[in-house]
């Protein structure tokens, strides 16, 4: 027989996660306070975890108990109330309801992430200003990257074009911050969007604009480096065509 609180799902706050990763993008420790569990999932009051949005995946990473036993956290999600639920590996007892726990999520892995995430908001920006292609697609890892755009008139010409263009902004070290403006005023700001069929997450009626000094700003949710300098070197290694329009792009980055 289950034991009865594998059966139960306890009590969650109401108040959604705070969002230690928005206001550091390099956040990749913190303590937090359980207040939430379902079986091999728990929830904290705030978490340095990133739950996956914008084609870019969940954090992975560790929970450290007081007694320093270390829980693996596989994935993460956010739910309709915004409290965010950390999947482990392992089934989880009510024992930690209240404790004062560590987070720790592998750091290599969300750099490489916010590199990749990074480069495409340079890389969708150009080619909607030169090619007026808009966003269609996105799935960012941490080997390569791929980005779809609805292309009428694309050819094998763009690659070394948009390479060159994109390289140009890496290379000028320009520095990167967020803010927040109103859901209205998002509302009358085109420029701050890079896809029609996807919107950005609007949270307490609020919107998080990325900012690329010097050269871009669009909403977005997720993390980044704070300097283009920091990415890399971006190639494009391949393209499909994904219908009469819709171009997929994968791109890799090298140090």
């Amino acid at each position: 027989m289950e034991r009865w609180w594998l059966k139960r799902l306890f009590r969650m706050q109401s108040a959604p996660t705070t969002r230690l990763y928005l206001q550091d993008d390099y956040c990749f420790e913190s303590e937090a306070m359980v207040i939430a569990i379902r079986v091999n999932e728990i929830a904290f009051d705030k978490t340095c975890y990133y739950p996956g949005g914008g084609g870019q995946p969940a954090d992975d990473g560790y929970i450290i108990l007081p007694g320093g036993e270390e829980i693996k956290v596989k994935s993460a999600h956010v739910d309709k109330n915004q409290v965010i639920w950390h999947v482990c590996e392992s089934i989880l007892g009510e024992g930690l309801l209240h404790q004062v726990v560590g987070l720790r999520i592998n750091r290599e892995r969300r750099i490489t992430l916010a590199s990749y995430h990074t480069v495409l908001h340079v890389l969708n920006s150009i080619t909607l200003r030169d090619y007026g292609g808009w966003i269609t697609g996105v799935q960012i890892g941490e080997d390569h990257s791929r980005i779809d755009f609805n292309l009428e008139d694309f050819s094998a010409a763009m690659i070394p074009e948009l390479e060159d263009k994109v390289n140009t902004v890496l290379r000028s070290g320009h520095r990167l911050r967020s803010y927040y403006i109103a859901e209205d005023e998002f509302h009358r700001r085109e420029d701050l969007l890079r896809t029609l069929d996807v919107k950005p997450p609007v949270i307490d009626g609020q919107v998080r604009v990325v900012e690329i000094e010097g050269f871009d700003a669009q909403a977005c949710g997720g993390t980044h480096v704070d300097n283009t300098a920091d990415v890399g070197h971006f190639t494009i290694y391949r393209t499909d065509n994904k219908g009469r329009k819709n171009k997929r792009l994968y791109v890799r980055l090298r140090k």
